[in-house]
């Protein structure tokens, strides 16, 4: 197949991963080029989403007086609204293009970042309208979807599960870099007159949290302007609502919803939850500044271990990855305080790791099983359709897949942290959540070996190269 192509302009109506020449030629650049922007803006929208992880924090320190459920409930809600507005991002991306969706979801994030700005400031801004603020950072939930199945069109099959990996890991790193920035930018006046007057402690010192608001909204302008001028469409990629409604008919699409929400639901949902419960089950330390270490290591390990599926099988991994959630679970509910052990810190914070670093690779591995899986279900279901119609079928509902189990799973940046606030308002600790997170995770493990990864499952003749993703299913 010829290597020259008629593309002009930022839509892209010969896109052919697939061929070599093409991809070494041309390729490779276009779709790295839509990654490395794509990168920066999905960063920026985590860390909008979870800004109010740390925000909820220190409003007690600055004179709102909400109790523990309150402050729960303004910690969850962001992951609520982003959820649920990833669903209808999800399918964003076929009808309006990845130029256009990346440039206007980015930009959207401007109005809760700038919202949280004012509010912080006025001590007799009412609890309904912090609601509205942690509802609205969900904006930046959505993108997640959205993106995703963006990246995913742009890469050939053998790449696609490290481009995701570090689309989403990077990106992912969102939930740290705002974790690790807001407590250092909110202790002076980063941006003088035009960034209002401090908000005085009762220990005499001075906070601007504030700039856990302004401090996002130059680099959301940046990343607006740069995903416009430098991001492309992919003409294949556009079809129509019904046509992605599809993937709701593929029994495949909701067990990955589940796996996904035990990799991804877990992190973003410990992301949003860890530093209320550093503050809660250890109230005798400040250890807050620690909190962004937990998103970095599940961040990095996403985007560094996706070639780890690639070599070794997503399936495998993802079922090794359940079974250490399942130990790291467990060892954090022996450090926790209970009756009248005062716990060991160390010993939690250190089983908090491993469970964000396992996390981070099963986000990965999960996401490369889908379009191995796609490929073969693709060959089962349209055995009429040709090699290269196959492909560009099965491309579609991956991206499709992928952005929809994204929305499912990141209603545990929801439940995580309200199953703690629940957890501890009924038995007074945060025990009982942790079972039901180790309960889920025993069930995950044993679907992905039972569907999957056992002699006979899905993906173990594939995994053990005994078969191709194109062949259908037996």
């Amino acid at each position: 197949m010829a290597s020259s192509t008629t593309n002009k302009g930022h839509l892209l109506t010969d896109w052919r991963p697939e061929d070599a020449d093409f991809w070494e030629n041309e390729g490779r650049a276009v779709a790295n080029r839509n990654l490395w922007i794509s990168i920066p803006c999905l960063l920026l929208a985590f860390s909008v989403w979870l800004v109010w992880s740390i925000v909820v924090a220190k409003l007690p320190a600055i004179g709102f007086e909400y109790t523990t459920a309150q402050l729960f409930w303004l910690a969850s809600l962001p992951g609520l609204s982003g959820a649920t507005l990833r669903i209808f991002y999800s399918f964003m991306i076929p009808i309006f293009g990845g130029r256009l969706w990346t440039t206007l979801s980015t930009a959207s994030l401007l109005i809760p970042a700038i919202g949280i700005g004012f509010a912080v400031q006025n001590p007799e801004t009412p609890y309904a309208v912090f609601l509205i603020l942690a509802l609205l950072c969900g904006l930046g939930g959505g993108n997640f979807a959205s993106s995703m199945a963006n990246i995913a069109y742009f890469f050939p099959r053998a790449q696609k599960g490290n481009a995701l990996a570090l689309n989403a890991g990077l990106g992912n790193l969102g939930v740290s870099v705002m974790q690790f920035l807001v407590p250092v930018v909110i202790t002076a006046g980063v941006f003088g007159a035009l960034g209002g007057t401090p908000q005085e402690l009762s220990d005499g010192g001075q906070l601007w949290l504030q700039n856990a608001g302004f401090i996002w909204v130059p680099f959301l302008v940046v990343g607006a302007i740069a995903a416009w001028f430098g991001m492309d469409d992919i003409a294949d990629a556009r079809a129509s609502l019904s046509d992605q409604l599809q993937i709701l008919k593929r029994t495949h699409n909701w067990i990955m919803c589940v796996l996904y929400t035990g990799t991804f639901g877990s992190f973003i949902g410990y992301s949003a939850g860890f530093p209320l419960l550093m503050k809660t089950q250890f109230p005798h330390l400040d250890m807050l500044h620690l909190a962004f270490l937990g998103p970095l290591v599940g961040a990095l390990s996403r985007a560094a271990t996706g070639w780890v599926s690639d070599k070794y099988g997503g399936g495998r991994v993802t079922f090794w990855t359940f079974l250490g959630m399942i130990a790291a679970v467990y060892g954090v509910l022996q450090f926790l305080p209970l009756g009248d052990s005062a716990g060991s810190f160390w010993g939690f914070f250190a089983c908090f790791m491993a469970l964000f670093f396992l996390t981070g690779v099963g986000n990965a591995s999960t996401f490369q099983m889908i379009p191995v899986i796609m490929r073969r279900e693709t060959a089962r279901l349209f055995p009429m359709l040709d090699a290269d119609a196959a492909r560009k079928q099965s491309e579609r509902e991956s991206a499709a897949i992928i952005a929809f189990t994204s929305a499912i799973a990141a209603y545990g940046a929801f439940f995580i942290p309200k199953s703690y606030g629940t957890s501890i308002s009924m038995t007074g600790g945060p025990a009982a959540a942790l079972w039901a997170f180790l309960i889920f995770y025993v069930v995950c493990a044993a679907i992905t070996f039972v569907i999957y990864t056992r002699p006979g499952g899905l993906l173990h003749d594939i995994e053990h190269g005994r078969a191709t993703p194109a062949q259908p299913a037996e």
